[in-house]
């Protein structure tokens, strides 16, 4: 059977359960059907709250991972960040999205490597005038050996104005936040910009920054034009001065001062952590 064949049978199927309970687990078996995968992720970003994971078939001994990307940790996720910081839309695959030196990142390590995920494609889909609010849709292969074939990504790529209107449609009554109501995830976003502040100085701070977000010491010594010795200066200088020796306890670091805010307004987080810690 062709792939249109089967893409205009699974959307039969779909069709019916369009703003019903049934509509997710209905788009999960469609991709199952299309293409070759055994991880999806299906992530609604209220413009204000947290991630709602709103369908996610990872094994059991590897969902506890999901609560520390809930919690902080997709602010790191290129698709969060290419939908928010520069608006995109439609369909992409993980290496168009992701920056030079993402594979070494701590957030690759920790986070892919953990879910087993070997590769990742997926849709960016907005439910709102302003950007604020969308959904990702995420196809992973786990602990695979061949990542998505061309034919498979081009093919993905050419039903997504359908996926997208179906998509908006299931979601349109997406509750609308109040002006009133706490914006959780800008609190986030700010920790993050003042993650190490109170300890470093500025050009420190955007060094663990861009480490953070997975960019080698090659990509930020082009960004800031200075040369590689005095980005990893600045990172020896920066990791001393935080009392860590690796990416991963920066990383740890990072993800356990977030998960630590509560009513955050502004500020290092690491002030609130540590003191937290110690009592």
């Amino acid at each position: 059977m062709s792939f249109l064949s089967k893409f205009s049978l699974q959307i039969a199927k779909l069709l019916p359960h369009v703003k019903t309970d049934l509509f997710i687990p209905a788009l999960v078996d469609m991709f199952k059907e299309l293409v070759p995968t055994n991880n999806i992720m299906v992530i609604v970003y209220p413009s204000k709250s947290l991630p709602r994971i709103e369908y996610n078939d990872l094994p059991a001994h590897r969902v506890s991972i999901v609560d520390k990307y809930v919690k902080g940790a997709f602010l790191l996720d290129p698709y969060y960040l290419a939908a928010l910081k520069q608006e995109k839309v439609g369909f992409f695959h993980l290496s168009a999205l992701s920056p030079d030196g993402f594979d070494e990142s701590e957030y690759n390590q920790v986070y892919f490597q953990f879910c087993g995920l070997y590769d990742e494609c997926g849709y960016i889909f907005q439910l709102d005038d302003e950007g604020k609010s969308f959904v990702n849709i995420s196809l992973g292969r786990i602990d695979d050996t061949e990542t998505f074939c061309d034919k498979d990504l081009k093919q993905l790529s050419e039903i997504t104005a359908l996926v997208e209107a179906l998509v908006k449609c299931h979601w349109q009554t997406e509750e609308i936040e109040t002006d009133h109501q706490p914006d959780l995830r800008e609190q986030l976003e700010t920790a993050l910009e003042c993650f190490g502040t109170s300890i470093l100085t500025e050009r420190e701070n955007q060094m663990v920054q861009m480490i953070l977000h997975g960019y080698s010491s090659k990509a930020i010594a082009a960004r800031f034009n200075i040369s590689v010795e005095t980005v990893k200066l600045h990172r020896k200088n920066a990791y001393a001065k935080l009392d860590l020796s690796t990416q991963g306890e920066l990383f740890n670091l990072f993800i356990n001062s977030l998960m630590n805010v509560k009513n955050y307004e502004d500020g290092d987080p690491l002030i609130t952590y540590h003191s937290t810690s110690k009592s």
